[in-house]
């Protein structure tokens, strides 16, 4: 696929996210109950994929493979967990975008997405191994955390408490972390099953039990919230995580981790930007210091994932001249061919 079909493809995944924020916001403010609302949207995406799995040959293929990889030990297995961090990341949604705005949770989600994404590569966890730390990806990581001080600072300065403002950031904030982490299980597994199918599945049944075991004791405890809405969009929210996770794994084929990686952010960035200025949200303002924010967050994600290796060493080694203890004779080439034989 070329890149001038699979970026804007990419840009448009991206933007599921932002819109499955405000989705899922606005269920969870009609139900006035933020749990109830996340498992209404990891059972229709769980609904979603098994009749995908079901219905396509590779998705039947995979569900094949998951008994096998499970015995044979081929990946961990606490891995099949990693949908429940899928589920804290939407339950974060329905609690903070009506107070946070979609903006401001994106931008915060992608900063701990960026930053943690340095300890993933670095361990190795995911398929593709180590990487190096670089010195792009710290001066990425660094822009991140300034970028987010940036956008959320209106709600600094408007004379709320800590309490206020601090617990909806954090909420987003730590989500995004776990992410990088679930990113690494899901691409880990999806190689052994065979297809990214089979992991998203699992991914949903894992959130789902995740999601079904608080509500229930939520329920106990404090009762129900509201009966289900009639609006048939307030049930998007797990389709458009499907289209996110499944058109990603689509495009890494031809496009490559990085360019898909960066369209699907910008896609967050961009869209998230739009749904504040065109639908706001109640209670949601964007103002300059949002939109420079979220554009300086967009620099540091870009800067973060460029390759900065110094040439002649690791990325923050100096190249050796190849040089003498004294003056600059050059070395002996150690390398070179030994001469012939007189």
């Amino acid at each position: 696929m070329s890149p001038l079909i699979g970026l804007p493809l990419s840009l448009l995944a991206g933007v599921a996210i932002p819109s499955q924020a405000r989705v899922n916001g606005a269920l969870g403010e009609r139900l006035d109950d933020g749990l109830a609302a996340a498992l209404v949207s990891f059972v229709v995406g769980l609904v979603v994929m098994v009749i995908i799995s079901l219905a396509l040959p590779r998705g039947r293929a995979g569900a094949g493979q998951l008994i096998p990889s499970l015995r044979e030990r081929r990946f961990p297995r606490y891995y099949v967990l990693a949908g429940m961090i899928g589920g804290y990341f939407v339950l974060s949604q329905t609690l903070t975008v009506a107070v946070l705005g979609v903006a401001v949770f994106t931008v915060a989600a992608v900063a701990g997405q960026t930053l943690t994404g340095l300890v993933v590569d670095r361990l190795g966890i995911g398929p593709a191994g180590k990487k190096a730390l670089t010195m792009m990806r710290v001066v990425g990581a660094v822009l991140t955390i300034a970028a987010v001080a940036w956008a959320v600072s209106p709600k600094l300065s408007g004379g709320s408490e800590p309490s206020e403002w601090l617990l909806p950031v954090l909420l987003p904030l730590t989500a995004g972390m776990l992410m990088s982490f679930q990113q690494a299980m899901n691409g880990t597994t999806g190689m052994h099953y065979g297809t990214p199918i089979t992991a998203t599945l699992v991914n949903f049944i894992a959130g789902t039990v995740l999601l079904a075991v608080m509500w229930g004791i939520k329920v106990a405890v404090s009762g129900a919230g509201n009966p289900l809405p009639g609006e048939w969009w307030l049930y998007l929210g797990g389709p458009l995580g499907c289209i996110f996770i499944g058109v990603g794994a689509l495009l890494v084929r031809s496009l490559g981790v990085l360019l898909t990686s960066l369209g699907l952010i910008g896609g967050q960035l961009i869209g998230s930007l739009l749904l504040d200025i065109v639908f706001p949200a109640p209670g949601s303002v964007v103002v300059a210091a949002t939109v420079l924010g979220t554009l300086l967050t967009l620099l540091a994600i870009v800067l973060a994932t460029l390759p900065w290796n110094m040439p002649g060493g690791g990325p923050f080694r100096r190249r050796r001249t190849g040089t003498t203890g004294a003056g600059n004779v050059p070395s002996r080439n150690r390398n070179a061919a030994p001469k012939p034989p007189r």
